[in-house]
């Protein structure tokens, strides 16, 4: 079977041509943009699998493309790993509340991007598959998750997360009223050893409160030691 294509839009060409070294050698097919113009043109003609995005990218930067690709019926989907030069959490929280899956600060080794390549992909495969018995439909709080769908309504509006945050969600709703740790949701949300800090793993956290809105203090945390969804009890 052939290996998923891989989108970088990068302006700087020696980290863009590094990547995507380091991505075709495993195997990958790679498109390149030097652009943010350029790489919604090759996201609409391609339908990569995943888009790498650089946020300060020359004219229309990361952030506008991201906006734009999360309005397109077509390419709303397809998993974006923001990388940034600047590390600040007020841009990794911009990216994730526009819909970004993941992120990576640069400099970053291209080990640690291909390793969150591979979890995007993961995580876009599980969404679209559902082991036999699984239920796919959950709720709590008037909180209702459909992982066959992919949706998530609160007081029947809907929702729109990333993959990883509608993963947290759906990892919270199906064991309400316990305590985890940050290493425990990583574990249960992107797999053993995945590459990340525990800051990481409140950022992720703050973009899901703020885009459930009145629901979001339904994820308490629990100083200490982690987080836990309030059960139905609560």
């Amino acid at each position: 079977m052939a290996k998923a294509s891989i989108l970088i839009v990068e302006d700087d060409p020696e980290i863009r041509e590094l990547v995507g070294f380091h991505l075709g050698r495993d195997g990958y097919t790679v498109l390149q943009a030097g652009t943010g113009e350029e790489g919604l043109r090759l996201a609409a003609q391609a339908n990569p699998d995943v888009i790498v995005l650089d946020v300060m990218l020359p004219g229309v930067d990361g952030f506008e493309v991201l906006r734009r690709l999360k309005a397109d019926p077509a390419l709303r989907r397809v998993p974006v790993i923001l990388t940034t030069a600047k590390g600040e959490d007020s841009d990794v929280v911009t990216g994730l509340e526009l819909g970004a899956d993941d992120y990576v600060t640069k400099p970053f080794s291209p080990k640690v991007l291909i390793a969150r390549v591979r979890t995007a992909l993961r995580r876009t495969v599980d969404l679209t598959t559902h082991p036999f018995g699984k239920e796919t439909r959950v709720s709590l709080h008037d909180i209702v998750l459909d992982s066959a769908r992919h949706e998530v309504t609160c007081g029947g509006k809907r929702v729109n997360l990333s993959a990883t945050e509608f993963a947290l969600l759906e990892f919270f709703l199906r064991n309400p009223g316990w305590v985890f740790s940050r290493s425990q949701i990583l574990d249960a949300v992107k797999g053993r050893d995945y590459p990340v800090t525990d800051r990481a793993v409140d950022v992720q956290i703050l973009s899901l409160r703020k885009k459930l809105e009145e629901f979001g203090d339904l994820i308490e945390t629990v100083r200490g030691v982690g987080y836990r969804m309030k059960d139905a009890g609560s």
